[in-house]
């Protein structure tokens, strides 16, 4: 398996998904949860069709071991092993996909190196960063209620904020997983049955850690240099982190712009993935 050697000599794993004679420049993707194996990504809708994907397990995931210091799973450190990724590939720059808290980890690395990108997308992105978490998913919700599955569904969002056990949370968690998506049929049922056995606790507790006000505004302020086109892809139907979301990352940089898919939930590539396809590859292919 492919390893690369990161910046305090761990020894972390990624894989390549797709043609690596294609012609076209690889998509390096990121993995969000946070803390969740990388293989839920699936092949992003048939991306992996045109182009080579590289995914990297992030530390704790996948094939990637544990790291000896918790603080190593926060996601302005996880941007440093993003950096450690590039080096081993040889890229002087290069496109880079996270989905949901990893596009915090996406900004953190921008911020860090605003010129190593040529391209960024950003899926369903978590406003970490931004400071502000608007609450139009609860319009989303709302709009949801006369779905079969929204009564148990809904319970169990207030359940899950009470704590409880890891069995109690991994039932809860697929009770709640219609809300994630944006029709509830047997790709998506699919596609939500293995979350639970792929998180992992400790990178997902640590992930948000030991970034304070200070450093959150250093690194917003570092987007404002990130030379790059970058898309924000949001879901219409996405009660996770809905659609606002994606404005304000958007509006955080110089070249920032939205694509909305008004029938896709929290993963698009799961629920339009002709519609996803598409609009990641035109972007890409921006001149």
């Amino acid at each position: 398996m492919p390893h690369f050697t990161s910046y305090d000599a761990a020894v972390l794993h990624h894989r390549a998904l797709g043609p690596d004679d294609s012609g076209l420049p690889p998509l390096v993707c990121l993995a969000g949860g946070p803390g969740r194996d990388a293989t839920y990504l699936g092949d992003l809708g048939g991306l992996a069709e045109q182009r080579q994907l590289l995914i990297p397990d992030s530390r704790g995931t996948g094939a990637s071991p544990p790291a000896t210091d918790p603080s190593r799973y926060a996601f302005p450190h996880l941007a440093e092993d993003l950096e450690a990724l590039r080096t081993h590939l040889g890229l002087a720059r290069f496109a880079l996909l996270a989905h949901d808290a990893a596009t915090a980890t996406a900004q953190a690395y921008a911020a860090a190196y605003p010129t190593r990108l040529a391209r960024l997308i950003l899926v369903s992105p978590i406003p970490h960063l931004q400071g502000e978490f608007p609450d139009d998913t609860r319009d989303i919700l709302a709009s949801r209620s006369n779905e079969p599955w929204w009564p148990e569904a809904s319970a169990a969002v207030q359940h899950l904020s009470e704590t409880p056990t890891p069995a109690e949370a991994h039932d809860l968690l697929l009770t709640v997983a219609p809300l994630a998506y944006g029709r509830w049929e047997a790709p998506q049922q699919a596609h939500a049955a293995t979350e639970a056995e792929q998180l992992h606790p400790v990178p997902r507790a640590a992930f948000w850690q030991g970034v304070d006000e200070p450093a959150r505004r250093t690194l917003l302020a570092g987007l404002r240099e990130v030379t790059c086109p970058v898309l924000v892809m949001t879901g219409g139907r996405d009660a996770v982190t809905g659609v606002r979301a994606g404005e304000l990352v958007a509006d955080s940089f110089p070249d920032g712009r939205t694509h909305h898919l008004p029938e896709a939930g929290h993963y698009p590539w799961v629920d339009e993935p002709a519609r996803f396809r598409q609009a990641v590859e035109e972007f890409l292919n921006i001149p």
